[in-house]
């Protein structure tokens, strides 16, 4: 069992050719179930989001996986391999592993320590369960990572820490107010960035949000999404009195509101302050609006520097949950060699059951005078007597499997149980986790080409 991701992101690929390997949630569906036709999958979860298509697979076998994977992709996609394959990376076993952390966690977006990415993987994961393309190893993995990007987020508060200039300006609020709860807000401007803004602030619990825009039509809509109340720029003063946070990003040439206008404004006001914060460029607030008594004004540099300072903090949580991601990989590590180990006890139980079966059979047929009680007592002792037996050597296994040398340990407990030899006993039952193609495989081991390491693959 092998664990690959192959992916392209939007470090490696430009969007021309990311978007063509988008997929809706009806292609994802469908692109799951043709990538379990891949000879060597038996495991898939396909990643989709607007900066990265990601392939996770678990593969029986490495050396053919890459030729695999991109025959797939060329096949389902429609688009030929000389044009995707220089932008594709590959990572496999615990590199793969750890590259799962990585993103789930935030760590590998463009915004360091989103958590949309989270619900994205998460997402990814449930749908591929649905349809039946997880196993053993996925079903574990991925909740593995969506628990420890949780737990990072929690721990090491890395998305609390505002990057964008949007989200700093309702930061700044928030630090002048404690809370939006009952405060009114009154946007300049109807674009993206005013969008956002609002849309943040609306999160936030602010009372009531309304727009001021160039054109009425467009700052109505943008109000109407949150209720608000809309007018022309040229109309603002009739709003203005009544809010107590004004955010411009108005995109104009000149100011939008000018020192005397506030000055003027203000008397209107009494002692209640008014906080102003300019995120445009060039500036829509008038500098010297900040000289008028009881207002306080912000501008793009003071907002600045607080996406520069928690850019640093974010740095530095970055740093800790990559030392956390190692003791997931010692984690994964533990559980990957405890999977080893279950079919050497279950052959080890089988064998046991079997020569206590043969045994009680032999003796009840040299003693058949034994009441049905006395049987039945002869029975439970045998069998209490034979778990005990096998407990410590159960135990040592487990310890040993873990040790550097699991691997040795393993193969020595099964030479001195003879456990190899009980597998050939064993009459042949089709296997249960994997396809007909992986059983024909199994059954035929000198198909089977050696192992190649991804470094002499030539995509």
């Amino acid at each position: 069992m092998h664990v690959v991701v192959v992916g392209m992101n939007y470090r490696t690929a430009p969007v021309e050719i990311r978007e063509r390997f988008a997929l809706s949630e009806q292609q994802l569906t469908d692109a799951l179930q043709q990538l379990l036709q891949v000879q060597s999958v038996s495991e898939c979860v396909i990643v989709s989001t607007c900066n990265r298509t990601e392939w996770y697979v678990v593969v029986d076998r490495m050396h053919m996986c890459g030729h695999d994977i991109r025959h797939f992709m060329e096949q389902w996609y429609g688009v030929e391999r000389r044009i995707f394959t220089p932008y594709l990376y590959i990572h496999e076993s615990e590199r793969a592993i750890e590259h799962l952390f990585r993103v789930t966690a935030g760590l590998d977006s463009m915004v360091v320590g989103e958590t949309q990415i989270l619900g994205q993987i998460r997402q990814a994961f449930l749908h591929a369960q649905e349809q039946g393309a997880t196993g053993t190893c996925f079903n574990h993995v991925f909740k593995q990572a969506i628990t420890f990007a949780k737990r990072a987020h929690a721990e090491t508060s890395i998305n609390d820490n505002a990057v964008s200039v949007s989200y700093a300006a309702i930061e700044l609020g928030k630090r002048i107010f404690g809370t939006f709860a009952g405060k009114k807000v009154l946007i300049l401007g109807a674009g993206k960035m005013s969008e956002l803004t609002v849309k943040h602030l609306y999160s936030q619990g602010a009372a009531e949000v309304m727009v001021a825009n160039r054109t009425l039509q467009r700052a109505e809509e943008l109000a109407e999404q949150y209720q608000g109340r809309a007018c022309t720029l040229e109309k603002m003063d009739m709003l203005l009195p009544e809010a107590d946070i004004v955010i411009s990003s108005t995109g104009s040439p000149s100011y939008v509101l000018r020192a005397q206008d506030v000055e003027k404004m203000m008397k209107q006001r009494r002692t209640r302050p008014l906080f102003l914060i300019d995120i445009a460029v060039p500036r829509d607030l008038d500098p010297a609006i900040g000289e008028v008594s009881n207002v306080f004004l912000y501008d793009i540099d003071d907002l600045e520097g607080i996406v520069q300072s928690n850019l640093e903090q974010r740095d530095k949580a970055a740093h800790i949950i990559e030392d956390m991601i190692e003791m997931e990989i010692v984690e994964y590590r533990q559980w990957l060699k405890m999977l080893g180990i279950h079919p050497l006890i279950r052959s080890l139980q089988t064998k046991a059951n079997r020569i206590h079966e043969d045994t009680l059979d032999s003796m009840f047929k040299k003693l058949p005078d034994l009441s049905e009680r006395e049987a039945k007592v002869i029975r439970q002792l045998t069998k209490s007597m034979l778990n005990q037996m096998m407990q410590d050597p159960i135990l040592q296994l487990k310890d040993l499997a873990a040790g550097k040398n699991g691997a040795d340990a393993m193969h020595y407990f099964a030479e001195l149980f003879a456990l190899e030899e009980e597998e050939k006993e064993k009459p042949q039952t089709a296997p249960t986790s994997l396809s007909r193609k992986h059983e024909e495989r199994a059954s035929h081991p000198e198909q089977e080409k050696p192992k190649l390491n991804w470094a002499a693959v030539t995509w």
